[in-house]
């Protein structure tokens, strides 16, 4: 039986690590070094490093970050920011990513997420899909770190990323983004029922309790989170013991 994953997220804003609530009003809260050195030493699952300044900066990614990061990381690290090739894929995973994470690019290059999986293989690339709840229920990609809609809807762009050969698809509640008031499960569970790769539920997680619910209802194969990690006294540990007891399959170890 496959292990559920637990992954901290960390957002990457100019010099340092920052979260907020529905992609808006950063808040500093450290240090990516310090942060990827605490996560190292208790053995979590696999850590999310996303530069999201990267896009709207028209910049490709700090390679050269990413290569000082990686060096102090001993566990499976997934990087996105900037990626818009496969050249982009290619020195990302040279300079220590052990997946690469595509969003915006996904949108309007299909064929980069074709060529990358083709090249490096599926397990490697992650597509990001960031998207909005709209009052009819459908729920619409946003691109460029949440700022521009693109009128696909969540389900069918992640079916077709799929099909195209992402390895693994990252959905993100925009709106649940930082508020930790729950994950949004029917989406989670559209997008898992859609797709025959895991998806890594992401925006909203405020409990254990939350994280439960995106594995058994909505159906995620990981559990990402950010804000219930900087801002409260809850862990990566205490969330897989939590999981563990309720019969989730989770990697137990002495130090996570």
């Amino acid at each position: 039986m496959l292990k559920i994953r637990i992954i901290p997220t960390l957002l990457h804003k100019g010099l340092g690590l920052v979260k907020g609530v529905g992609f808006n009003s950063w808040r500093r809260v450290g240090s990516a070094l310090q942060s990827i050195k605490v996560y190292s030493l208790r053995g979590v699952d696999e850590l999310l490093f996303l530069d999201i300044s990267a896009t709207p900066e028209n910049r490709p990614p700090d390679f050269s970050t990413i290569d000082d990061l990686a060096d102090e990381c001993f566990m499976p690290l997934a990087v996105g920011g900037g990626v818009r090739s496969v050249e982009d894929v290619r020195r990302m995973l040279l300079v220590g990513a052990d997946k690469v994470v595509v969003n915006s690019a996904a949108v309007y290059d299909e064929g980069l997420v074709h060529e990358a999986a083709k090249r490096f293989g599926a397990q490697c690339i992650v597509v990001s899909i960031d998207y909005r709840q709209h009052a009819d229920g459908s729920r619409e990609v946003f691109a460029h770190c949440g700022t521009r809609a693109t009128g696909l809807d969540a389900v069918l762009f992640a079916r077709r990323m799929a099909d195209a050969g992402a390895g693994e698809i990252l959905l993100t509640s925009i709106e649940r983004d930082g508020a930790m008031n729950g994950y949004d499960i029917e989406g989670i569970a559209k997008v898992a029922e859609a797709v025959g790769v895991p998806v890594i539920a992401s925006g909203g997680a405020g409990s254990y309790e939350d994280m439960y619910l995106a594995i058994t209802q909505g159906g995620a194969a990981a559990v990402a989170a950010a804000s219930i990690y900087h801002f409260t006294e809850m862990t990566p540990r205490e969330a897989k013991v939590y999981l563990h007891g309720k019969g989730v399959a989770v990697r137990m170890n002495n130090n996570t």
